[in-house]
């Protein structure tokens, strides 16, 4: 909003109007604002909720320091939502088909979320939502941006050309035409553009349409993985917040280099027209979850819940996939994908052990792995992997867990010269 009025007090030669042109400048506005929003009204929502009594219920799993944290206010992604919303309201093109979909995606998440939240915490209900509308909920959202994308003639890119020499790469060049295309940036490989379509190549004449409906059927199991899987990281103080604002750096970055010919050129990616009214979001994105890390770092005084963790890892997978970098995700996000590996396996070895031995065995001491470092090795727990033996402490967990994230998240990054 505030881009449109100062655009109009530039043509007025209103002095200074012109920096709201700058993407730079209105990110670095939507950091600040995030973070003194998420701050300010941090601690009002938080009295607030517990004033409502929308406590935390913890079952008692034999963790260090787990019952501390009962009655502790949960529900707090609605910090993160709201600190998120209204920098990008202000500071973003709002008729940018990428903004649109992310301010959708914020709220369609945020709202599923709290619903979830809210069964547990009202309807006294543990369980919370039914896993199947959970479902149905993440892969309505993937269904609606995967047709977005196919159908929106905004959704264009600029293909990457490679110009040899000697088998050198000599110059990045790109098509001069903007097109529609199935084609995404994959890692490691020099051909650095796959396409959909090269996995329906077997239907002939109808190949173009058979890619969208893969690329639809991708963008699905992207939402709903990762938003899964951040869900899952939510389980130790400030761990999901933390590692998420640190994949948030790296999206950010990945987006302005996405939008820029030069920086897209460096890393011989395509290039995405509008691409850079992301980056006003992502900075959004990052100040929201630092700034909600000073009520939910240990220890905490509140919780994200549902409402902050299936909106988190939701927006880092709708916003990977706009900018077609969708297969970094194993690595960007290698915290969420071992934390939702390690429970898939605890739960198949179990249920294995159990029809074959009478009694089910694990892997871990607990799942998800964040949980096996705060159980001791000598508690009568009969698991594969019994190392560490004694208790790490809750805030060493977090901090370790944060720079693999870093260490992820630049390897990202430096992926895409390593071919």
């Amino acid at each position: 909003m505030l881009y449109y009025l100062f655009n109009y007090l530039d043509q007025l030669d209103f002095p200074g109007a012109g920096m709201f042109k700058y993407v730079s400048f209105r990110s670095g506005l939507a950091l600040i604002l995030s973070l003194f929003i998420s701050t300010a009204i941090g601690r009002r929502i938080i009295d607030k909720l517990q004033m409502l009594q929308i406590g935390e219920t913890v079952r008692n799993l034999g963790l260090e320091g787990q019952m501390s944290k009962k009655g502790t206010p949960t529900m707090g992604g609605i910090i993160i939502i709201i600190a998120i919303l209204i920098p990008t309201l202000l500071c973003a093109k709002l008729n940018n088909i990428y903004v649109i979909l992310m301010l959708v995606t914020t709220v369609w998440l945020g709202a599923l979320g709290f619903a979830d939240d809210y069964i547990k915490v009202f309807k006294k209900n543990k369980e919370g939502m039914h896993g199947r509308f959970k479902i149905v909920g993440q892969v309505g959202l993937g269904l609606i941006v995967g047709l977005v994308l196919f159908m929106s003639p905004d959704v264009v890119i600029k293909e990457n050309m490679e110009v040899r020499h000697d088998n050198v790469i000599e110059e990045v060049r790109y098509h001069t035409m903007e097109t529609k295309s199935t084609k995404t940036t994959i890692p490691f490989l020099k051909n650095n553009n796959f396409d959909y379509a090269n996995l329906v190549n077997w239907v002939g004449d109808y190949k173009e349409a058979a890619a969208w409906l893969v690329f639809v059927l991708m963008v699905i199991f992207v939402v709903t993985a990762v938003s899964n899987g951040a869900n899952m990281t939510d389980g130790l103080d400030g761990l999901a917040a933390g590692t998420s604002a640190i994949i948030g750096v790296a999206l950010g970055i990945l987006a302005y280099m996405s939008s820029h010919f030069e920086f897209a050129s460096f890393l011989n990616i395509m290039f995405i027209p509008g691409a850079e009214e992301l980056v006003v979001y992502a900075a959004a994105f990052i100040g929201a979850t630092v700034g909600f890390l000073w009520y939910n770092s240990y220890p905490a005084q509140v919780f994200m819940g549902d409402t902050g963790s299936l909106t988190l890892g939701g927006i880092i997978a709708v916003f990977a996939i706009i900018i077609r970098k969708e297969l970094l995700i194993p690595i960007l996000c290698g915290i969420f994908l071992v934390e939702n590996i390690s429970v898939m396996l605890q739960v198949a070895y179990f249920k294995y052990t159990k029809k074959k031995y009478g009694e089910g065995r694990r892997i871990f001491k607990m799942a998800p792995l964040h949980h096996h470092f705060q159980k001791p090795g000598n508690d009568g727990i009969q698991a594969l992997i019994q190392k560490p033996f004694n208790v790490v402490p809750e805030s060493k967990i977090v901090v370790r867990f944060w720079l693999i994230g870093i260490i992820l998240a630049v390897m990202t990054i430096v992926t895409l010269k390593m071919r």
